[in-house]
């Protein structure tokens, strides 16, 4: 993109360019990549999983208060990719949208419902010049009595979609090609192997070998379909599982 062909059109959200680029936004997915972080979601036969790094960026930081993976409602929960400010916001109106809805309608909001909210209140921020897109993307993950395990994904220009699996973020397209090799040779992961899978893509993405407390982890099963995180235990025995099977 050159200085001539985006001089006066990357200023404002609401003005096009004359190549029907919106620069504001495309920006903003830029800025979901400055953090360094890569996020992992797969949606197994009976489960759905969440991983992404953990990065303490400063020594006299409670590691204990630095997370990515948020609570929305009991059920559904989420990881959020990007900047941390806008992430937290994201996740409070998330919160507040799901609130409401159990609120007018008596039962807890689905997981497509809550993403398609989030998504029609990002694409707003695309509209109007006294706003500006949020940097950053949040998939959702919950349980479905209907539907079964469920991923769904929404960007700062407020596209939602449902996914099998998803990589989000810094090395979101060597994620997004692993997964895809790894998908045409099998569909139907079980609860431990969605768990191995999503860690050992973000592992060979990232090249490194990851340890416990590099890595957060978030679940929703078939037998206990409310949201809750892996501790470190549970976490180090799916590595070693892992690296037995390498």
């Amino acid at each position: 993109m050159s200085v001539g062909n985006s001089a006066g059109f990357d200023r404002h959200i609401t003005i096009f360019s004359p190549e029907g680029r919106l620069y504001q936004v495309e920006y903003a997915f830029n800025a979901c990549k400055q953090a360094g972080l890569t996020s992992v979601a797969v949606r197994g036969k009976d489960s759905a999983v969440v991983v992404i790094q953990k990065k303490v960026p400063d020594k006299l930081l409670d590691p204990s208060t630095v997370t990515n993976l948020f609570y929305i409602t009991a059920n559904i929960g989420c990881v959020m990719t990007g900047m941390s400010a806008d992430s937290r916001y994201q996740v409070k109106r998330a919160r507040s949208e799901a609130a409401f809805w159990k609120y007018r309608y008596g039962h807890e909001i689905p997981v497509d419902v809550l993403c398609r909210r989030i998504a029609d209140i990002s694409q707003v921020y695309t509209q109007s010049a006294g706003m500006r897109p949020l940097g950053c993307i949040m998939t959702l993950i919950g349980y479905d009595d209907k539907m079964g395990p469920m991923v769904f994904k929404t960007d700062p220009a407020g596209y939602f979609c449902g996914f099998r699996a998803v990589a989000c973020g810094a090395k979101h397209l060597e994620g997004g090609n692993f997964l895809e090799k790894c998908f045409k040779k099998k569909k139907d992961y079980t609860f431990n192997e969605t768990i191995e899978l999503a860690i050992h893509c973000l592992s060979c993405i990232l090249s490194a070998d990851l340890r416990a407390n590099e890595l957060e982890v978030g679940i929703v099963t078939q037998e206990n379909p409310k949201f809750r995180t892996l501790t470190e235990a549970e976490i180090d025995n799916h590595l070693a599982s892992l690296a037995e099977r390498d």
